[in-house]
């Protein structure tokens, strides 16, 4: 199993454990803030589901329609997770801390909510942690933003936002549950149900930003683009690279478009030589490059 699958699976089994008891806890105390944090769990299940889904379809080899392949599937399902996140996430819970607002009940058995996310608490921070140390080591020596702004494969920064999410979802619950509870003010659950949705509607929103430029079709990250243009004015019978123009396919599938003015002098034979050894040469040294099309604008278009 992948490193990607396994943080998933990890937070799909949390998430679906901390849902159950989340929701047992909302039907026995009333709490307005711990229903929305069950309905929070079981939107991070399903969503945990839909990417698993996507890595799979991400996989099927090419065919007839899809010629390159279905990776950005992976693209499609994460986008639909963020809006899943914004739509069901923040939109159930927000509408159940203004109906609290307008309609406050004492919360019954507030220790039992405590209990729960104590657990909460400690299976999300295992999730996180398990995403943490994944994005960590695929950052290398980029900062975290960047590294997110410039990640092709959004399925573990999505785990690591979800999951920071959930567990300052889970602190603001505690405090408004806190705060109705023992301090008798009973409007503050509602309070923060409210809360929980706009934490959610902006983790939402900054996912589905970062999504958007690779389901639409991103270019690969600039040091790669350079390199590429690098390579091929290496070459004796290569007068100019004009264009390079690269597309994500997928996570691990880069596809490469090269305009090329060839020397004068240049023959048939020779120029058909040196598309192939520029091929060769970006693909070896940038493996996820897997079709490179190369515009001969001395001779009519070639391609390899």
């Amino acid at each position: 199993m992948s490193s990607s699958k396994k943080v998933i699976v990890a937070a799909l089994i949390g998430n679906a454990i901390i849902s159950l008891a989340k929701f047992t806890a909302a039907t026995i105390t009333g709490s307005s803030a711990m229903l929305s944090e069950g309905v929070h769990s079981v939107v991070d299940t399903g969503n945990q589901v839909l990417l698993l889904y996507g890595l799979r379809q991400a996989q099927k080899p090419p065919d007839e329609l899809f010629p390159f392949g279905h990776g950005k599937e992976v693209y499609f399902w994460s986008f639909v997770v963020a809006i899943l996140i914004f739509g069901l996430g923040a939109g159930i819970s927000i509408y159940g801390g203004i109906a609290q607002i307008l309609n406050p009940h004492v919360i019954e058995n507030p220790m039992v909510n405590y209990l729960v996310l104590g657990f909460a608490l400690v299976v999300e921070s295992a999730a996180w942690y398990m995403a943490f140390k994944e994005f960590r080591l695929r950052k290398g020596n980029m900062g975290y933003l960047e590294a997110v702004r410039r990640s092709k494969d959004p399925s573990v920064f999505l785990i690591l936002f979800e999951d920071s999410a959930a567990m300052l979802g889970l602190l603001i619950a505690a405090v408004g549950v806190y705060m109705s509870a023992s301090l008798g003010y009973l409007w503050l659950d509602g309070v923060a149900s409210i809360c929980i949705g706009l934490v959610l509607a902006g983790t939402a929103t900054w996912l589905a930003i970062e999504t958007k430029g690779l389901l639409i079709g991103e270019r690969a990250n600039l040091d790669i683009v350079d390199g590429i243009r690098t390579i091929s004015s290496t070459y004796d019978k290569v007068h100019r690279v004009h264009e390079v123009l690269t597309m994500h396919m997928g996570p691990e599938f880069i596809l490469v478009n090269i305009s090329v003015k060839f020397a004068d002098t240049a023959t048939a034979v020779e120029i058909e030589s040196t598309i192939e050894e520029i091929d060769l040469a970006i693909k070896t040294a940038y493996p996820l490059v897997k079709r490179i099309f190369v515009e001969a604008e001395r001779t009519l278009a070639l391609s390899v």
